[in-house]
């Protein structure tokens, strides 16, 4: 694509290029304009904002990560200019700078006990057995990701907050609402998305306050109830913030790991080498998969951050107080000024340096490792006993420029 040809603002006439295109697309940004900046467009639900600037550079997104205090959270990490109190309900800490957001991590962070987290290890091995073993029962033909790659996450997180099996669809229905950007998959095209957004958002909410209310004072293994109990110096989690934290970490656990498994089936069949050489001595490759997997899928696609002050430079570029500039991590994770033949998928690859789950800084996910033991552990029992395992068709793409998503992809074996 030529540069004036790029329009990252355009949901339907760029974000559902072919993969290919897209990739083409950042190579172009990250060679001729690293920087550039977009126009918002105007919906049915939003007027158009400002305007971004999109990073695009590896070396960019790591600054803009480390100096949160120039290039902050706290007015929104999507695009639109929001009202503060959606972007706390929806993103918790992740929407917030400090020193509310070194609080708030705190006291979460307390909350991962090492009991629970011990629980939570052998929890994902045998949830990941009961997964693979349905996915064989279903035979092949079936589809990979609502059979098997979304249900190790839901299981995990909902297990780690006490949240009863009968409850599991719908947590997976209501993140498939908040993360949908609107696809008409999840949202009907005659609805306005940000009230499905909302209408989601307290039905999760409202079911965070049932396991509260059974969880205080009381003591218990799951996440919740150390949650519920946790205090460091007088200070506790309120209400609201125990809820936001639940929404996050439903939405950011059950659909970057979801999707990072899903894409990672597909180049595996793609790229049957990488596959045979995992199989051949998965103690060996396993680390380097989940890595390869997670750089390429990079499954948020970008998050927003808001300049500070007048004068803050990146690059090559000078901004202004309230600029907002938007991070770009796929397109990080594959350029060429940090990783050799960034397109091709090696699993043998140095991926010190990928930043699918955000750059060094503050705001680093604080559920990388529990990601990153669900996506290995899932693909070692599924390499096991299903070792012919492959997609048999094309991902169905998940319509956003939010979340690199795939709603349905048919697998066989």
């Amino acid at each position: 694509m030529q540069l004036h040809d790029i329009d990252l603002s355009d949901l339907e006439g760029f974000w559902m290029r072919p993969m290919a295109e897209r990739d083409a697309a950042f190579e172009t940004l990250r060679r001729e304009d690293p920087i550039r900046h977009f126009a918002e467009h105007e919906n049915d639900f939003l007027p158009a904002g400002p305007g971004y600037y999109a990073i695009t550079k590896h070396a960019d997104i790591v600054e803009a990560s480390r100096r949160a205090d120039l290039f902050q959270s706290g007015k929104g990490v999507n695009v639109p200019d929001l009202p503060q109190e959606f972007n706390e309900f929806f993103g918790s800490m992740i929407a917030m700078d400090d020193p509310r957001h070194a609080r708030l991590r705190k006291l979460v962070s307390a909350g991962f006990t090492p009991r629970m987290l011990q629980r939570n290890m052998e929890d994902v091995e045998a949830a990941a057995k009961q997964i693979v073993e349905r996915l064989r029962e279903q035979g092949p033909g079936c589809d990979f990701v609502t059979t098997c790659a979304a249900w190790l996450p839901v299981k995990i997180i909902c297990d780690m907050m006490g949240i009863p099996e009968s409850q599991y669809e719908f947590v997976f229905d209501m993140t498939n609402i908040i993360l949908s950007q609107g696809d008409p998959e999840f949202v009907p095209e005659d609805e306005n998305p940000l009230e499905a957004f909302l209408g989601a958002g307290a039905a999760l909410a409202g079911l965070m306050d049932e396991i509260a209310d059974h969880a205080k004072g009381k003591d218990a293994d799951d996440l919740t109830h150390a949650l519920v109990n946790a205090e460091i110096d007088g200070d506790k989690l309120t209400r609201q913030e125990l809820q936001s934290f639940f929404v996050l970490l439903c939405a950011a656990g059950n659909e970057t790991s979801r999707n990072s498994i899903s894409w990672g089936l597909t180049y595996l069949t793609e790229n049957p080498e990488q596959k045979a050489l995992l199989q051949s001595d998965l103690d060996r490759y396993a680390a380097g998969a989940v890595e390869e997997i997670v750089r390429l899928a990079s499954p948020v696609i970008a998050f927003r951050r808001t300049v500070t002050r007048d004068g803050v430079q990146l690059g090559d570029k000078a901004f202004e107080e309230g600029e907002k500039v938007v991070l770009f991590y796929g397109s990080g994770n594959r350029d060429h000024d940090v990783f050799d033949d960034p397109y091709t998928f090696d699993i043998t690859r140095d991926n010190t340096n990928q930043i699918a789950f955000g750059g060094p800084g503050p705001h680093f996910c604080l559920g990388a490792h529990l990601a990153r033991r669900q996506i290995n552990v899932l693909y070692r029992e599924l390499l096991t006993q299903l070792p012919a395992l492959h997609a048999s068709g094309e991902p169905d793409r998940l319509r956003s420029s939010f979340i690199n998503g795939v709603k349905h992809l048919e697998c066989a074996w």
